[in-house]
């Protein structure tokens, strides 16, 4: 076994009917029905014109500031994958471009993720293609790994396993573990539909707002008689 430097099967991806229902729902509903504690840190941000994204891992360690591995993956994976890159938060050097961001898009992947920094910034800007990063800088990539890809990677404390259900939109990152998926999207789906309602009520100049004064004399919150 090489320590460092390999590439292992991914195995089991979450199912692409399971991608489609998520798709659907917001980031912030789904991390509400997780305890509110996954994410992948509020660094990583969108670099795209804007859009959800939602599709099975692939994941990749690589050095900081090289990306071979990073451009295997894009090769490796299979339409629909994002690519989830743990480049250790460092910024030095760009790992992914508007050439590699072209590339993914045109292969059918549904986004990449980099924990790390990016470069072209203004013509992903304008792109549709999702793409999440933690920073921004001209300075180019080495090409030289090492680097594993269908590993466990971690981003912010969000572990992320292959084949694990990634999600994206404007609030953030969110990883779904794939055998958690079915229990997962039946409660964001209730949470979802319930905000519904109350968006409707309080357009309506319905909503109540009784719980406010509830909770505060059930905490014994001292006020104004």
């Amino acid at each position: 076994m090489t320590i460092g430097f390999r590439i292992l099967p991914i195995g089991a991806r979450v199912d692409a009917a399971t991608v489609a229902r998520f798709r659907a729902l917001p980031v912030a509903n789904v991390s509400d029905c997780m305890i509110r504690i996954s994410g992948g840190g509020a660094r990583l941000r969108p670099m795209h014109a804007g859009g959800a994204m939602a599709g099975p891992a692939l994941t990749v360690r690589t050095r900081p500031g090289d990306n071979l591995m990073v451009h295997k993956a894009i090769d490796l994976a299979m339409p629909g994958d994002v690519v989830v890159v743990d480049g250790g938060g460092d910024l030095t050097n760009a790992l992914i471009g508007e050439m590699m961001s072209a590339h993914a898009a045109a292969r059918g992947l549904a986004g990449l993720v980099i924990n790390g920094a990016i470069r072209d910034a203004g013509a992903l800007r304008e792109a549709s293609f999702p793409v999440f990063a933690a920073g921004i800088t001209h300075r180019g990539p080495y090409k030289d790994g090492p680097g594993e890809i269908g590993i466990p990677i971690s981003i912010e404390g969000m572990v992320i396993m292959p084949g694990d259900l990634m999600l994206g939109d404007d609030d953030g990152l969110l990883c779904v573990p794939r055998e958690q998926v079915e229990a997962v999207f039946q409660a964001a789906q209730a949470k979802n539909a319930a905000e519904e309602a109350q968006m409707a009520a309080i357009r309506a100049g319905t909503s109540d707002r009784a719980w406010i004064d509830a909770t505060l004399e059930r905490l014994g919150c001292e006020q104004p008689a």
